[in-house]
C-alpha cells in the first residue's frame, strides 16, 4: 500500500467514526426523548445541529477523494467544536456557573386531547429546562456528556483533515 493509500484509509477510518459516533449520539438523544420521555429544551436541540450535519458531512467523507475527505472532515471538526462549546455552555448554566438563556425552557409535547389524557401525559413527561439537569450519570449532565463527545469526534475529524 502507498502512502497515498495509506492516508486515504486513514481519512476514510475517520469519516466513519464520525458517521458512527454522531448516529449513535443521535440516537441516544432520541431514546431520552422517545424511549424515556425526557422533552429536550431549546439548548438540548440546538445541540444536535452538528450531529446533523456531521452525518451527511462523514457520509460524503467515505467516498470522496482525500482532499475533499479533509474539507468535509474540517467542517465537521469545525461544528462539532461549536456543538462542544455550546454544551459546555449549556452544562455550566446547569450548575448554575452562569446564567442560561431566558427564553429557555421545556417543550410541551405532545397536545393531549382531554384533562384525563394531559394528567397521564405529566406521568411520562419530564419537562427540562436549559438550567436543570434532566439527568446525570457520575456527576455529568446530559449536555456535559454531549460536550465530551462532540469534542471527542471534532477532535478525530479535525487531527484527521489536518495530517498529510
Amino acid at each position: 500500500m502507498e502512502m497515498n493509500d495509506a492516508s486515504l484509509l486513514r481519512l476514510r477510518r475517520a469519516a466513519l467514526l464520525l458517521l458512527v459516533g454522531a448516529a449513535l449520539t443521535l440516537g441516544g438523544a432520541f431514546y431520552f426523548q422517545w424511549g424515556l420521555g425526557y422533552v429536550p429544551c431549546k439548548l438540548c436541540l440546538e445541540e444536535r445541529i452538528p450531529y446533523y450535519a456531521a452525518i451527511p458531512l462523514a457520509l460524503l467523507g467515505l467516498v470522496l477523494p482525500a482532499r475533499g475527505t479533509r474539507l468535509v472532515l474540517g467542517l465537521a471538526a469545525l461544528g462539532l467544536l461549536y456543538g462542544a462549546g455550546l454544551s459546555v455552555y449549556h452544562a455550566g448554566a446547569e450548575w448554575a456557573f452562569w446564567p442560561g438563556p431566558t427564553d429557555c425552557g421545556g417543550g410541551s409535547g405532545a397536545t393531549p386531547k382531554d384533562v384525563g389524557d394531559f394528567l397521564n401525559t405529566l406521568q411520562t413527561t419530564r419537562v427540562a429546562d436549559c438550567s436543570t439537569a434532566a439527568w446525570r450519570l457520575f456527576g455529568i449532565s446530559l449536555a456535559g456528556w454531549n460536550a465530551l463527545v462532540a469534542f471527542a469526534l471534532a477532535s478525530i475529524s479535525g487531527v484527521a483533515a489536518l495530517k498529510r
